[in-house]
């Protein structure tokens, strides 16, 4: 990620200015420049988190035995044979008058034929349930649901085995009144709906949605598919899915709960299944908790990544920011009081961090008319309108606290975030393909990842949450800006929140809606003027980087493999980065205003493998402090793609043989294997026999490079050039990585132009 400074007209001196632009061009070079060195102190922030974030399906859905219930006779039920614009009853419960059929009884009721304008109604005054078999119905209402619970205890629709069944609405409903607005959908409860059964049915919702629940909508079984004009499958309590296969093609959302209300309810648990949604918004949207057990799913959401706007790095007064790594500094600088900026430094402005574009759905329309009204397809309900300033939500699985996906299979194609939360995002296990126009994975809060293989092959940021956690797992990221990004969420600051449109979707508060229990105390920052020799301070911190305190984000590489390929920073992380296990690599940036690590705290390594190879100017290894060994390696000229660096000890033995995605000048590698106070030689090109996972090589002999250094480690980290052992690179870290966040520690400034820059990487297709 550029890190566009903060520069007013008398910012800072000449002499600073080029101090740092002397830093950031000559990396390895001895500095002797006073330098701020900014320290922080504090405690980090602990998040208890509840059970609920590695909760499953049969923690939240019950069923019982209506919900199961296929069975049925010809004397134990009811028959209605529809014919036309009639039907003919055959048993008790229900009537045939006027074109429609009504059922007042509890009980089993079996309905084959054709209804072409009518409507099945079912109004059981106490509260029974009423078991719908379709067994070979067409169903259609030209002006209103042609399905109507509008009273039961429960309502049950079983597909019989081998019928096909089709549902299906008028664009225009006809209403008593201009105050009513329901049904809107072609089926439509305000009872709890459970589908279940070996058939098939089909939906076209022509009004508004396909399948409305105002309580509990389960689906257990059968073959289902659904097109509507706005949602395609609606529960507003919970939506359940055990097993089906399901097809969804609807202009609003796929599939979503939608109760705000009542922090227990509005979730969508799905237990497996075959799943293929395309929506023009979110493929998969639960106002509270999202949780996947298993499945397969192809969703594409807004026609996919590729419709996505295009993103801009701004500069903190608009535009295009090409920061001190790769910009011009400003000319007239002045010189600042001690410790402070100039008086007439502009003030930080506010970022909403949002998405351009307006809710493509309509207002709900109404009539003058006091005997009936007529409401068109451009009808929205009320738990889906939204102001004229947000932004449309694309996200492929979305949910408003916590998501949670135990396994399955997901190929996803989305516009907007591929897998969202508004809290904190839980992967346990399965299997991702996912092409995302902004995030791969985002979590406000905390994003772990215990598991599974995720391939992020598109994204503007590939992982992104306040908190990363990785346990183990496979994931592969390629982003065109930060590969992993450590910002945001409850460790910003109230004045440089930014704004986002996805989160007031959701009135309460996440920590309470997911149970969570924040404990934060704020740190303190000092800062003293050292002069810088290439101490622990200056490699630390950057030198001047940062700008500020580091924020209490963090990043934690505990196990798995993490593969990175960035047009932007490789890891970012706005506070800090600590790995204990694990295997990372990181390609790219190429250009000098990113780094493949980018942290305003420490880097602490105790244990693992990392590689990360990218452009010089911003270039960070890991910390003094770490109690594992790295070498941080500038080469005097960038390096081409898929050359191989090659580092080995003093008896020859192989440390690191890598070749890089994308074009290099610096190269850290921090392994078990080395030491304190080894004998390493570095080569550059050559070929290797073993055999390369990951552009990394772990078996196979080196040969035929060219030898560029032979150096003794000299400290935990140490750094050298071609030159041998030099000093801490002391360019430039620029202001934290972040979404729309401000102020020194700040971020990004993310808006959509009809333009973008080229910041996109080039990944090799041989991986």
């Amino acid at each position: 990620m550029n890190k566009n400074m903060i520069t007013g007209s008398k910012l800072w001196s000449i002499a600073m200015i080029t101090s740092l632009l002397a830093a950031c061009s000559s990396p390895a070079t001895t500095s002797t420049t006073a330098n701020a060195a900014t320290s922080t102190t504090g405690t980090t922030k602990t998040v208890s988190v509840s059970e609920q974030t590695s909760v499953k399906y049969a923690d939240l859905v019950s069923l019982d035995a209506d919900d199961t219930n296929i069975s049925w006779s010809e004397a134990d039920s009811t028959a209605i044979k529809l014919n036309g614009t009639t039907a003919t009853v055959t048993g008790s419960g229900a009537k045939a008058a006027n074109g429609s059929v009504t059922i007042t009884e509890a009980g089993t009721y079996v309905l084959s034929g054709e209804l072409t304008d009518g409507q099945i109604v079912v109004n059981v005054a106490d509260k029974g349930t009423v078991h719908l078999v379709l067994n070979g119905a067409t169903i259609h209402d030209n002006d209103s649901a042609a399905i109507y619970i509008q009273k039961a205890g429960k309502a049950v629709i079983t597909l019989e085995k081998g019928t096909k069944n089709t549902v299906s609405d008028g664009k225009t409903y006809v209403y008593a009144d201009a105050t009513t607005d329901e049904p809107d959908a072609a089926i439509f409860s305000k009872a709890d709906l459970t589908f279940n059964g070996a058939g098939q049915l089909t939906i076209t919702g022509n009004y508004n949605e396909g399948i409305t629940s105002k309580d509990d909508l389960k689906i257990i079984s059968g073959n289902i598919s659904v097109k509507a004009t706005d949602d395609g499958i609606k529960g507003k309590d919970m939506v359940a899915i055990q097993a089906g296969t399901i097809t969804i093609e609807a202009e609003g959302d796929g599939i979503k709960s939608t109760n705000d209300t009542d922090t227990t309810k509005g979730f969508v648990a799905i237990a497996g299944g075959t799943f293929d949604i395309q929506s023009g918004n979110d493929g998969i949207q639960a106002e509270t908790a999202l949780v996947t057990d298993g499945g397969t799913y192809n969703i594409v959401t807004a026609g996919g990544s590729a419709n996505a706007p295009a993103k801009v790095e701004e500069g903190p007064f608009g535009g295009g920011g090409g920061g001190w790594g790769g910009g011009t500094p400003p000319t007239d600088m002045g010189t600042p009081p001690d410790g402070e900026p100039p008086a007439d430094m502009p003030e930080m402005p506010n970022n909403s961090g949002t998405n351009a574009g307006a809710n493509t759905n309509g207002a709900t329309s109404s009539s003058a008319n006091t005997t009936a009204t007529t409401n068109t397809d451009t009808n929205v309900d009320a738990d889906t309108a939204a102001t004229a300033t947000e932004s449309t939500s694309a996200k492929a699985l979305k949910a408003g606290t916590d998501l949670t996906v135990n396994g399955g299979t997901y190929t996803i194609d989305s516009m907007d975030d591929s897998l969202h939360s508004n809290n904190n995002v839980t992967v346990n296990d399965g299997t991702f393909n996912i092409e995302s126009g902004d995030d791969g994975i985002h979590a406000d809060q905390e994003l772990t990842i215990n598991g599974g293989t995720i391939t992020i092959a598109k994204s503007y940021e590939g992982l992104e949450g306040a908190i990363i956690t990785l346990n183990d797992g496979d994931v592969d990221v390629t982003a065109s800006d930060d590969g992993v990004n450590a910002a945001g969420g409850e460790t910003e600051t109230a004045a440089n929140t930014a704004t986002s449109t996805d989160r007031a979707t959701t009135a309460t508060d996440a920590a309470t809606t997911s149970n969570i229990s924040v404990t934060e105390t704020t740190g303190t920052t000092s800062t003293t003027d050292q002069t810088s020799q290439g101490t622990a301070t200056t490699q630390q911190g950057r030198g001047p980087g940062g700008m500020g305190a580091a924020s209490n984000n963090e990043f934690h590489i505990n196990g798995g493999t993490l593969t990175v390929n960035a047009g932007g920073d490789g890891l970012d992380s706005n506070g800090s980065i600590n790995m204990t296990g694990g295997t990372v690599i990181v390609n790219g940036p190429t250009d000098n205003g990113n780094g493949a690590l980018d942290y305003d705290g420490t880097f602490e390594i105790s244990g693992g493998y990392l590689v990360a190879a990218g452009s010089s100017g911003m270039a960070q290894g890991t910390s003094d402090a770490s109690t594992q060994n790295a070498i941080v390696m500038t080469f005097p000229a960038t390096q081409k793609a898929g050359t191989l660096v090659h580092v080995q000890d003093s008896e020859g033995n192989n440390i690191l043989t890598f070749a890089p995605a994308k074009d290099y000048q610096t190269v850290v590698v921090s392994s078990p294997d080395l030491k304190k106070d080894g004998s390493y030689v570095i080569y550059s090109g050559g070929t290797s026999t073993g055999k390369a996972v990951d552009r990394l090589y772990t078996d196979g002999t080196y040969s035929g490079g060219t030898k560029v250094v032979a150096f003794q480690s000299t400290s935990n980290v140490t750094w050298v050039n071609e030159s041998g052992v030099t000093t801490a690179n002391t360019g430039m870290g620029g202001p934290g990585g972040g979404r729309g966040q401000g102020g020194f520690g700040g971020g990004r400034n993310r808006s959509q132009s009809g333009t973008t820059s080229d910041r996109t990487g080039t990944t090799d297709s041989s991986k």
